[in-house]
């Protein structure tokens, strides 16, 4: 039987497992062929024709303190994240984020280089996993938003808001704050957008997170938000065509009345289930013995 100190850095997904094993190796590969950066880190000036640095930026690290920061990261949020959404949901997840992200990195440092002219704009590699690692942090806002975290006793709800300022703040102080900055606004935006109107949910057949617990001005203090909710809902219309009146396009109500289980009380139970998978898998780890954790992961996925 495994100690509650020893599960904690265990049964990490297998999923998980392989794409740590992608960002060591390609951490390595950068490390001893220094020219492939070339070829896999996002290069505005060199984008087109190599396009596919959208995808292959965001799956390497350049530094050593990066490649282990992400990989203990993704590892620890996707042993909460994984067995709520399943396996093709996650992967899904971060093949868009990290996509989205890139290519809107892409978009500002072109936008950046004709306002200043400046061509470091043009030239800095820009890689790494960190604007991933920004949306999984919106994802666990959404599932456990009320959880505190150990020791610094901070509500799960606050962390990707916590990670923005500190980033931001620390970027007064250090010379390369271009090269990553940019990445984990846009992981944050697009990992927010992703849920908020995209991802499927299964259990009701609609897609996205309509509820007002999980609307962009929660990432604000309270105090801001009336200021926030007017601004966020113009760019609502601008950018996706949609409103809560109005949204028989996406399927959240119908001549003014909710849905089933598109309102606030549906995105509860969800929240719920996704706390109550993690207490499950918590207890299961503490006192169920290694040859059965498997089995009885998955018997907890099939409740959720």
């Amino acid at each position: 039987m495994s100690s509650p100190g020893t599960s904690m850095f265990t049964n990490f997904t297998k999923l998980c497992k392989g794409l740590a094993l992608v960002l060591v190796v390609g951490h390595v590969l950068v490390h001893f062929i220094p020219a492939t950066v070339t070829y896999l880190a996002l290069i505005p000036a060199r984008t087109i024709p190599f396009g596919w640095n959208l995808i292959t930026s965001g799956y390497f690290e350049l530094s050593v303190y990066g490649v282990v920061f992400s990989t203990v990261s993704l590892l620890f949020m996707g042993k909460f994240l994984e067995p709520v959404w399943g396996s093709k949901e996650f992967l899904k997840f971060i093949f868009v984020v990290n996509l989205l992200t890139y290519l809107c990195v892409f978009v500002t440092a072109i936008a950046l280089y004709y306002i200043t002219r400046l061509e470091i704009y043009l030239y800095m590699p820009f890689a790494g996993f960190h604007g991933v690692l920004a949306g999984l942090l919106v994802g666990i806002k959404q599932i456990i938003p009320d959880q505190e975290v150990p020791l610094v006793k901070i509500k799960a709800k606050w962390l990707p808001s916590i990670m923005l300022v500190l980033s931001i703040a620390s970027s007064f102080f250090t010379l390369n704050s271009a090269a990553y900055l940019p990445t984990l606004i846009f992981g944050t935006y697009m990992g927010w957008l992703y849920l908020r109107y995209f991802q499927r949910r299964p259990e009701t057949k609609l897609r996205g997170d309509p509820s007002d617990d999980f609307a962009f001005s929660t990432f604000f203090p309270e105090f801001l938000r009336p200021i926030i909710d007017p601004i966020a809902s113009i760019f609502h219309r601008m950018l996706c065509g949609r409103s809560n009146v109005t949204s028989e396009d996406i399927g959240y109500t119908t001549s003014g009345a909710p849905l089933p289980g598109s309102d606030s009380a549906e995105a509860s139970r969800r929240r719920e289930r996704g706390a109550r998978a993690l207490e499950e898998r918590l207890a299961t780890e503490r006192s169920v013995p290694p040859r059965n954790k498997d089995e009885l992961q998955s018997d907890a996925l099939d409740s959720v």
